[in-house]
């Protein structure tokens, strides 16, 4: 077989096939957990994956109220923002970022992850974070993943 004859193959978003996929958090590292979520919204796993493509999965994280940090993370760990006027800047502890709302902690780590462009703003919006056990995506029949086996 003429090895030249090999053709790449770019993914578009007609081509894209994408799936739903479910992660549990609960009892997880909170970084461990949002990079395999974030692997997941970007596709880096599939065969197909094309850099400037959203060519990954639809990710519904649930139980981000059972996330865990370790050491002194809960105290020491940031969350800084701007309102846009001088002197704005206010800065939440990751305590008082998950008194307000668990999920945003979560939501937080992942968007990190991703690219700081428009194509990142697009993937992020398949991300899905519910701070319980329930969520409203039961209709798309979500593929579970299992944390502790994924590489």
């Amino acid at each position: 077989m003429n090895t030249l004859s090999y053709k790449t193959v770019s993914a578009n978003s007609a081509t894209v096939n994408k799936e739903w996929v479910l992660i549990d958090a609960a009892d997880q590292p909170l970084g461990r957990m949002a990079s395999i979520a974030a692997k997941f919204l970007r596709g880096k796993y599939k065969t197909n994956y094309t850099p400037h493509v959203d060519c990954g999965d639809n990710v519904i994280i649930i139980n981000a109220a059972g996330v865990q940090l370790s050491g002194n993370k809960w105290n020491d760990k940031s969350y800084i923002r701007h309102t846009g006027y001088p002197g704005g800047q206010r800065s939440l502890t990751a305590k008082e970022l998950y008194d307000k709302d668990p999920a945003r902690v979560v939501e937080n780590a992942v968007k990190g992850m991703l690219p700081k462009n428009k194509l990142g703003a697009a993937i992020y919006r398949n991300l899905k974070v519910y701070a319980g056990a329930e969520h409203e995506q039961g209709a798309q029949q979500p593929r579970t993943i299992n944390l502790n086996e994924v590489k």
